[in-house]
């Protein structure tokens, strides 16, 4: 039996550059995702429809009567469309190259797993009216796609890259503590923002029972981690003459740095709005920056150079 794709293979031929616009564009989503959820949260509009998949009782969109919290919480819900839209893109793209590539198939059938995974989430989180546990699920589930979507456009830009054997197992050992530190980064911000003033919602909304000051130091103290692991890789990739991984190294420790800096700025002004969406576009950068760096330092210790991107 032939499926619709299969079908669809027999008659139209994709080149490259639609794939690699397709994986860019999700990517790009996958972080609207994420700065849309910031908007939703420092607004206080998490409730503002409060009930989900509709907004409220019978209407999937608010009314007028509902105000402005309700409005921006409709609109970060409309932007799963759009996510949507990107990663049926990157499945086409994949699918209709002219030389098969089910490696990012793979990765983009992932994306759409997790698209799902998100929406149903991010429902509960509704249900449960915002409890802060099931808040940090939602943004580490947004995380994970995210994940999916760089490693994705990051393969992409090195399909057709000729391979050069050299084997770094220093380099894939730091590559892979950079993304665990980074990880664990991301994991303990979720406790800053579920122990901080920003609950998303004027409602009274249950926080986490860290001590916010206690646990921005523990945060702190993870990312100067990974900045120490990211000089050291950034140092030994280039003494051992690996010009990707070093230049991804020094991408990412750039963007750790300005993102520290956002950290440290935004904690001694108690947090304005705009710095802790600033604040979150950064942490998307960090994680992408740091995927890239591992992704990087384990092609080269499987001997296959990636594309100076």
């Amino acid at each position: 039996m032939t499926t619709p794709f299969a079908w669809l293979a027999q008659r139209i031929r994709l080149e490259r550059r639609s794939l690699k616009a397709a994986s860019l564009s999700a990517m790009i989503a996958a972080i609207l995702i994420i700065v849309g959820g910031g908007v939703v949260r420092v607004t206080g509009s998490g409730l503002g429809c409060p009930d989900w998949p509709t907004c409220t009782g019978g209407s999937i969109a608010p009314t007028a009567e509902m105000g402005i919290h309700a409005t921006i919480e409709f609109v970060n819900r409309l932007l799963t469309f759009v996510l949507c839209a990107a990663v049926g893109w990157v499945i086409i793209a994949a699918r209709l190259q002219r030389e098969p590539v089910p490696g990012i198939t793979r990765w983009a059938w992932f994306q759409f797993w997790l698209v799902v995974l998100n929406a149903v989430i991010g429902g509960i989180t509704v249900w449960v009216k915002l409890n802060p546990y099931v808040v940090a699920a939602h943004f580490l589930a947004a995380t994970l796609l995210l994940t999916a979507a760089a490693a994705t456009w990051d393969e992409v830009q090195n399909l057709g890259n000729a391979s050069e054997a050299a084997s770094n197992d220093s380099l894939k050992s730091l590559g892979t503590w950079l993304v665990a530190i980074s990880a664990l980064l991301v994991i303990i911000g979720t406790g800053v923002t579920g122990s901080g003033p920003h609950a998303g919602d004027s409602a009274e909304v249950p926080r986490m029972g860290f001590d916010w000051l206690q646990i921005t130091i523990v945060h702190a103290a993870a990312a100067v981690g990974a900045l120490v692991v990211a000089l050291v890789l950034w140092h030994q990739a280039r003494q051992q003459q690996v010009p990707v991984v070093a230049h991804k190294a020094k991408l990412f420790i750039w963007v750790l740095a300005g993102q520290g800096l956002i950290g440290v700025v935004q904690a001694v002004t108690s947090l304005p709005e705009l710095l802790v969406v600033a604040h979150l576009v950064g942490s998307a950068l960090v994680w992408i920056g740091a995927v890239r760096v591992g992704l990087a330092s384990h092609a080269t210790a499987r001997g296959i150079q990636p594309q100076n991107s």
